[in-house]
């Protein structure tokens, strides 16, 4: 992935940031649950397996349905910008189970322990986003420096 710096527009990204934070903060205020992805979309996904009834689900099903309808949304604004993957359906699959690994030691996500978890001034968290960083600055060196 590359970014175009010379097409990067700082007000678009505060404005996401503030989209971001403000989703976070509704979701804490009206559920009083942190907006952790992985928590939201694998509570749906044990109701199913365990076969209750959704309806409890609601709220995260709703938060769901918002990141799938996002993209859409922004196509009525702006194009979308172009997604490209430079590796192979095999070193996709890997990273996400890595990612799911990560998930489950952490107790958390990126986003739970990243978005919320930092400003809540969890230390916890704190100790999981130096941890993901630092894996992911280590993993993108030895990928791109040295194999």
């Amino acid at each position: 992935m590359n970014l175009d710096w010379n097409h990067f527009t700082p007000w678009s990204a505060l404005a996401g940031g503030v989209l971001v934070g403000l989703a976070t903060a509704l979701y804490l205020l009206g559920d009083g649950r942190i907006a952790g992805i992985a928590g939201i979309v694998s509570a749906p996904l044990r109701a199913v397996l365990a076969g209750s009834s959704l309806a409890a689900e609601r709220v995260r099903l709703m938060f769901i349905g918002g990141l799938l309808l996002a993209p859409w949304a922004w196509r009525l604004f702006a194009p979308l910008p172009p997604a490209t993957v430079d590796v192979g359906p095999g070193a996709l699959v890997v990273a996400g189970l890595l990612v799911g690994v990560g998930v489950r030691m952490g107790n958390g996500c990126t986003s739970g322990h990243g978005v919320c978890g930092l400003s809540r001034f969890s230390l916890r968290s704190l100790v999981n986003v130096v941890a993901f960083m630092g894996a992911g600055v280590v993993t993108v060196f030895i990928l791109r420096h040295l194999l």
